[in-house]
């Protein structure tokens, strides 16, 4: 119960920084930001030219959601398998922070963190199923 919590807080966490960064996204597409932004670049459109706040906003609620579900095996190594993905994505993002526009961004930041943190517990939460 205090792994699934503590997800749960995590992924609210991470649905601020989605919708955050999903409303700085429409106020640069509108043109209105005044400094440069990660937002500004294709990484931040990695699946299909959708947003990837908009990806955060939705992963998020529904990670948390599903870490309260009993689940069979084979759907939560699915989720586990998701959760792996959006980690992976975090690397790549934060790889392209720090060397490829090297530009400051607290809530992507944030987000790469949780991700790497939803991996360890949402393996601590699938222990006793594996």
């Amino acid at each position: 119960m205090v792994v699934e919590s503590v997800i749960t807080v995590l992924c609210g966490v991470g649905l601020y920084a989605s919708l955050f960064m999903l409303g700085k996204a429409r106020r640069a597409a509108r043109g209105e930001l005044r400094e440069p932004s990660v937002l500004q670049t294709p990484r931040a459109h990695l699946f299909g030219g959708l947003s990837n706040a908009l990806l955060g906003a939705c992963y998020y609620p529904a990670l948390a959601i599903v870490t309260w579900l009993s689940l069979g095996r084979a759907f939560a190594l699915f989720v586990f398998a998701i959760v792996l993905v959006a980690a992976a994505v975090s690397v790549v993002l934060g790889y392209s922070l720090l060397f490829v526009t090297r530009r400051p961004c607290a809530y992507c930041w944030t987000s790469h963190a949780i991700n790497a943190l939803l991996v360890i517990l949402f393996a601590l939460h699938l222990r006793p199923s594996l």
